[in-house]
């Protein structure tokens, strides 16, 4: 991921200038004056402006998902509702191939909405704009069809309800797998995952303990339930991804378009029902509540995170040396004198920081009514090496391998994952040292941290690239950065297919996957990438490089 400016190593230095959270403040007060009548004509002018154009396109293309997927997502083993509906037909044959149609159509639709979009918060265009209230209320309207839609380019949602399950009747997902609770649920699960523990923490299996209790073996009303279950994430991510920038440099609009408006995160982790959702919402609020000196709440909601799916953890560390930089500007501005010596302030904050964590984790784990077996869910992540996709770097090099020796794959993969296992702790441990010295240092660690975690982990999904993704929005990037950053969430948005099988292996599709990234990128520089209509003057770039504002 391209490098953004972290230059500052201290404090920035007073200014008069208006803050970039002062001037959106300004630019939402012009947009939606006070009153009913006020909000009702800027909602009609925006509706009729081409940002409204591009967001009623984006809200079209998730209704062709939504449809789409009722024959081309990841659907049940048997469906007596599509059956009962009199469309099961779309399950097979044309009937498939219109769904499939119907899917692409929307994923493009969206992705086309959002590089317009884009364009409004770079200002590429004359005369466009967008504030951030618009961009929440057009991330509310695109996600609105997807809440009802089949899961989609996933199974996972099948797997949470199965654990969940597991769970509810008395069995321990941390030791077991769905296999021993046979049933509606347990059949849509994908083979591969029927026999493995769970993976994720015990927060998340009280949520998913809890949805089965209610909805029982009904998948489609669990499916939709822990879809409600996620949105909390996402309203945290629209909350935390902006009030990162006030520190990081970035600018709020442009922050909440790349991170949280990206078809790539709402699809994926909308519509794929993934607990990234709620994870990485947690982790982004956490990390704004620690720049913001609220540091024990901080800490409590991305331990909150973890409980909810691991990686979350990884931004811990760095947050201490945010509490360590805090402090040193506490005394100082107090003039309390003398800092302690920098390992005992180390031990002090590290200490506070473990102590919350481990209340948070004891209290979420004797709910589970898991006892000691509660920590199970560490040994069960070892499972995502049943994944073998072209997405993670050890296996990019393992395949490489096979081409100009006679190894079998699986030999050499389990060489390739551990060089890269080795390479992933000596990176970790290199950017928490490396980046301690101002606040926005140590988020870039986090950052980088995150990289390194989805490049060279054993296994790789599209959407893991969320995680380092609502960090880097928070900076200042140039346009050539978004361009690249488009580019990546578009690629990886194609190169799925929406029943959840992997489209890397097929040159067509990857070929096809790539063309469509490049012009993504290019289109957010220019109206008419491809030159295939005329550009007005008003169109053309204005060369403005994104920024604070």
């Amino acid at each position: 991921m391209p490098t953004p400016d972290i230059a500052a190593t201290a404090p920035d230095a007073p200014s008069t200038a208006p803050s970039t959270s002062d001037l959106s403040a300004r630019a939402e007060a012009d947009r939606f004056p006070s009153g009913l009548t006020g909000w009702t004509r800027n909602a009609a002018d925006f509706a009729r402006s081409p940002e409204g154009h591009a967001a009623l396109l984006g809200f079209f293309g998730a209704l062709l998902i939504t449809f789409g997927g009722f024959g081309a997502g990841s659907l049940r083993r048997n469906d007596p509702l599509l059956e009962s509906a009199h469309l099961s037909w779309l399950r097979f044959g044309h009937g498939y191939v219109l769904s499939t149609v119907f899917v692409w159509i929307g994923v493009i639709a969206m992705i086309t909405a959002w590089v317009r979009l884009g364009r409004a918060t770079l200002g590429t265009v004359e005369g466009a704009h967008v504030t951030l209230n618009e961009l929440r209320a057009i991330v509310g309207i695109w996600i609105f069809p997807l809440l009802f839609a089949v899961p989609m380019f996933s199974r996972d949602a099948y797997s949470y309800l199965a654990q969940g399950a597991l769970l509810r009747d008395g069995f321990n997902p941390y030791l077991v797998g769905p296999v021993v609770n046979p049933g509606v649920l347990l059949d849509n699960v994908s083979p591969v995952w029927t026999t493995t523990t769970a993976p994720y923490g015990p927060i998340f299996l009280l949520l998913a303990r809890g949805i089965t209790s209610i909805t029982g073996d009904n998948v489609v009303a669990g499916t939709i339930a822990l879809r409600l279950v996620m949105l909390p994430g996402l309203v945290l991510m629209m909350w935390a991804v902006p009030h990162l920038t006030k520190h990081l440099g970035g600018k709020p609009t442009t922050a909440l378009w790349l991170a949280v408006l990206n078809p790539l995160v709402l699809i994926h982790l909308i519509g794929g029902v993934h607990n990234e959702m709620l994870m990485v919402g947690l982790m982004a609020a956490g990390i704004a509540l620690v720049l913001e000196h609220h540091h024990v709440g901080g800490i409590v909601v991305v331990a909150i995170g973890v409980a909810v799916k691991a990686t979350a953890g990884i931004a811990l560390p760095f947050l201490v040396w945010i509490w360590m930089i805090h402090e040193r500007e506490r005394r100082a501005e107090r003039g309390e004198g003398e800092l302690p010596h920098p390992a005992l302030l180390f031990a002090k904050i590290a200490g506070l920081g473990v102590t919350v964590f481990a209340a948070v984790f004891i209290v979420s784990t004797w709910l589970t009514g898991l006892g000691r077996d509660g920590v199970g869910w560490l040994t069960a992540l070892s499972g995502s090496k049943k994944i073998i996709n072209w997405l993670s770097l050890p296996t990019i090099m393992a395949h490489m391998v096979t081409w100009v020796s006679p190894l079998r794959l699986e030999s050499v993969l389990s060489v390739t994952r551990t060089l890269c296992a080795v390479a992933l702790a000596a990176i970790l441990v290199w950017a928490w040292w490396r980046f301690k010295n101002s606040e926005k240092e140590a988020v870039f660690g986090i950052l980088i941290a995150f990289v390194a975690i989805v490049i060279l982990s054993p296994a790789a999904l599209p959407w893991y690239y969320s995680w380092p993704l609502a960090l880097a929005a928070g900076f200042a990037l140039s346009t050539t950065t978004l361009q690249v950053l488009v580019g990546l969430c578009t690629w990886l948005m194609l190169v799925f297919q929406p029943d959840g099988s992997i489209g890397l292996y097929n040159f067509w599709h990857v070929a096809l996957s790539t063309f469509a990234a490049v012009v993504a990128a290019l289109a957010l520089r220019h109206v008419d990438p491809l030159k295939l209509r005329a550009t007005h003057p008003h169109e053309q770039f204005t060369g403005v490089t994104p920024g604070p504002a």
